[in-house]
Formats: C-alpha cells, sequence, structure tokens
C-alpha cells in the first residue's frame, strides 16, 4: 500500500509541475544563476564501506536500498547513508564502482 501511495503522490507532483502556471521551456529566457550552497567536495564519499551480513544489519523492513550484485558478490547501501555521503565507492566482486544517491 506505501508503495501505491508512493507512486500516486509522485504522479501528482509530476503532473502539477508540468501542467502549473510557469512552466519553463529550454531555450526560454530565465535566469540561469547558480546558488552553490556548499563548497566543492564538502560532502565526503566513503571509500572504504565496511558490510555486516544481511541477518545482523539493523536496517526496517521498508528501508530504501540500493543493491549491487556483480560477480557472484553482492553489497547493499541504505538510503539513510547514502543521504549523509551521496557517494560510496567500493569493489564489489573484483570490480571497483561508485554507487551515487
Amino acid at each position: 500500500m506505501g508503495t501505491r501511495r508512493r507512486i500516486l503522490g509522485a504522479f501528482i507532483v509530476c503532473s502539477v509541475w508540468l501542467i502549473g502556471a510557469g512552466t519553463q521551456y529550454a531555450g526560454e529566457d530565465v535566469d540561469a544563476t547558480i546558488h552553490t550552497v556548499l563548497p566543492k567536495d564538502a560532502i565526503a564519499a566513503i571509500v572504504h564501506p565496511t558490510f555486516v551480513p544481511a541477518p545482523q544489519a539493523r536496517v526496517a523492513p521498508e528501508a530504501a536500498m540500493i543493491g549491487v550484485v556483480f560477480n557472484g558478490e553482492a553489497h547493499a547501501y541504505s538510503s539513510v547513508l547514502l543521504n549523509a555521503h551521496e557517494i560510496v565507492n567500493d569493489v564489489v566482486g573484483g570490480a571497483k564502482i561508485a554507487t551515487t544517491w
């Protein structure tokens, strides 16, 4: 039920955004000023993550996760963790990867 509500909510928000007054299209004159909140590289990436076996992980069943499986090895990254760091540099199944959020 929660997934349906999230999908419906996303659909409503997108619909309002697309048909709402003030919609701008590519090529229109707009103020292109970019306002920077954080300086470059202010959010540190995780470069040497550590993991626990899935049965030992303290994660809510409905928690959003990003999972990666490569060459028979699986790693999962919590969205809570990624909200704070945004990037995890890791090695999965012998391959270097970057997981981003």
